[in-house]
């Protein structure tokens, strides 16, 4: 608990410093997104409207008076000060370059030339959706008035989102409905540039003007990204963006490095996280789920994990050395985490960032774990805050800044599910979480970005502007999330690695399985048989489909995709099954988790020769 002497406000600073919130194709209906970092699951349905269409994901942001030690003090509503909250958002995508491979990545001088998208079209201001910025005020404004609804691509007007109030006037932002179209009725063909193709993601800077007293304060401003849905919204990828973010503002001298890593807060997350991908991938249920060989979310595991003395000391090493090193591991898909890294490649390429490596952080913080030098604080019976307000307001702006970023993904930025790989530039930032905005317009970069991306004034360091962050991902979004599949190498595993099972399922537990389950007339071996197996979340595309019918199903009928949710476990069974259970809210088939040797789960179409995966050359290939 932060310890505030000072409790004169000199300044204001809004957040969280940047907010996430996700398109949904429900006409009005939303729900607010994550403020704690361990939220209560919201209960089964609320994802929905009653037509079965997902619900946008809002992004709430709050003002904070600051005293001169930049501590928060109090909050700032329309209660105790004069607020107005200006917004602007874009999209930039069709106007920007071709996604080949992160560009700040030795591999990427193997990849091709990152030219600009619909190269041909000359008068480039017509492919961003530059709706005019937006102004809100007062409490409990509802948006009429306040919608992104002027911009146009390709000479079509498209909706990005509009701006709420609540109840004190903190600002609520909705995003746009899912929508993506092609200027000419062309089907998408690829996983991330489509030509003549345009969505409505989004993201641009969140600033307000705040009087407080008769005095108007300087205030921090923030910023908005509008993502895609998340399809497993209370699931956490073992390196997320607030672990990638820490590290760069770490590294950058932004933020202190804490001198000991704590248990509860910097360790468990790292181990529970693998356990918690059980829900969404058929080989992390088999080895870190319930009652699997590393089910990290036991009490008998943490009680474990948590001992700093020597009698643990050979359990911590072994566990530690199981995680990647890249200079040490090179391309070997057995090292932990299983999922694929930013040079994916099939076949893989002789490159070590096949897959995925924990942050420079999260490693030295598990290599102290190691010596037993860390805050042995696992406390079995602590409840986490249910809510931003149950935290001391002091806390609240890191609380709601580690909520909002520990939902987004670090995996693979292959391009990335929220945001992508400038996110561990230090360049973007002007302060710890809180990017920079460019002053004055950007300059044209001219027919091809890979040379100059890193230059002083550049994409990255020369500030960021409406549309800047999302901008880097595919177009459409749908086209890349119907794309990430797992276990592209079927002779080694047809589960595992895989690319973003945190956001984009690969198998869960069905709603025909959970019904098994929970039926107490049926045989304790159908019941776990129900449990053991899993089905293919990707079974509305159409599995056995050819890959273009799959992204351009996708892309109509996005939200057919099943939302896993948190279910109770069965009354009555004892030790058989855990006591809550994710479950996917579509109809899917169960398919049998264990497969023979190189052979792809019945059904599953092989996509090991899209280009999703065929971005490097390979020696005798």
């Amino acid at each position: 608990m932060t310890d505030v002497q000072d409790t004169t406000i000199v300044s204001a600073a809004i957040y969280p410093p940047i907010g996430v919130c996700r398109v949904g194709n429900s006409p009005s209906e939303f729900y607010i997104g994550p403020e704690v970092n361990e939220p209560a699951p919201l209960p089964p349905g609320s994802y929905r409207d009653d037509s079965g269409r997902i619900k946008r994901e809002a992004a709430r942001f709050r003002i904070y008076g600051m005293n001169a030690a930049g501590q928060a003090v109090a909050e700032l509503t329309a209660d105790t000060a004069d607020i107005e909250w200006q917004v602007a958002l874009a999209n930039q995508k069709s106007s920007w370059y071709e996604f080949q491979l992160a560009q700040d990545v030795p591999e990427a001088a193997q990849a091709a030339p990152s030219v600009k998208r619909n190269l041909a079209v000359a008068d480039r201001d017509s492919l961003t959706i530059a709706p005019s910025p937006q102004s809100v005020s007062g409490t409990n404004h509802k948006g009429e008035s306040t919608k992104f609804d002027d911009g146009t691509c390709f000479g079509q007007r498209v909706y990005l989102g509009e701006l709420h109030t609540d109840d004190v006037g903190r600002l609520i932002v909705l995003g746009g409905h899912g929508k993506a179209a092609s200027n000419d009725d062309s089907p998408a063909i690829t996983f991330a540039n489509n030509e003549g193709w345009y969505d409505d993601t989004s993201d641009g800077p969140v600033t307000a003007t705040v009087t407080m007293e008769g005095v108007q304060l300087d205030v921090a401003p923030a910023w908005v990204i509008c993502a895609p849905p998340n399809y497993g919204p209370q699931i956490k990828s073992v390196r997320t963006m607030w672990d990638l973010m820490r590290d760069t503002a770490v590294s950058a001298k932004m933020l202190d490095r804490p001198a000991k890593p704590s248990f509860q807060h910097d360790i468990r997350p790292i181990f529970e996280r693998m356990t918690e991908l059980q829900w969404v991938n058929a080989g992390f249920a088999a080895a870190f789920g319930f009652e699997g060989p590393f089910d990290f979310s036991s009490p008998e595991w943490l009680a474990r994990l948590n001992d700093a003395t020597d009698t643990g000391a050979e359990t911590r090493r072994v566990l530690y050395n199981n995680f990647r090193v890249f200079d040490r591991d090179s391309k070997s898909p057995v090292p932990w985490p299983w999922l694929y890294g930013d040079a994916m490649n099939v076949p893989p390429a002789d490159t070590p960032r096949q897959h995925t490596t924990l942050s420079d952080l999260q490693m030295g913080f598990l290599a102290q774990w190691v010596e037993g030098d860390f805050i042995a604080d696992y406390d079995p019976d602590a409840c986490p805050p249910a809510s931003i307000d149950a935290v001391p307001v002091a806390d609240q702006p890191d609380m709601l800044t580690r909520a909002a970023m520990e939902f987004c993904l670090a995996d693979a930025f292959h391009p990335g599910c929220e945001m992508t790989w400038p996110m561990r530039q230090a360049g973007m930032y002007a302060s710890a979480f809180r990017l920079k905005a460019r002053d004055g317009a950007e300059p044209d970069y001219g027919q091809e970005l890979t040379p100059i991306w890193d230059a002083p004034g550049g994409p990255v360091n020369g500030g960021q502007s409406p549309g800047s962050i999302t901008r880097w991902m595919a177009v459409p979004w749908q086209t890349d999330t119907a794309s990430c599949r797992s276990g592209y190498t079927k002779a080694y595993d047809p589960y595992v690695p895989t690319f973003w099972p945190a956001r984009v399922p690969n198998e869960v537990v069905s709603a025909e399985a959970y019904s098994v389950i929970t039926d107490t007339s049926a045989s304790m071996q159908d019941r776990i048989a129900a449990f053991t197996n899993r089905a293919d979340w990707l079974e509305p595309l159409g599995p056995d489909k050819y890959y273009q019918h799959q992204i351009n199903h996708m892309i109509h009928h996005f939200d057919q995709m099943g939302i896993v949710e948190v279910h109770p476990g069965p009354e009555g069974s004892s030790d058989a099954f855990p006591a809550t259970i994710q479950v996917s809210d579509q109809p899917q088939k169960t398919r049998l988790m264990a497969m023979a040797k190189g052979a792809a789960p019945q059904g599953r179409s092989d996509l090991s020769h899209i280009d999703k995966v065929q971005r490097l050359p390979v020696k005798g290939g």
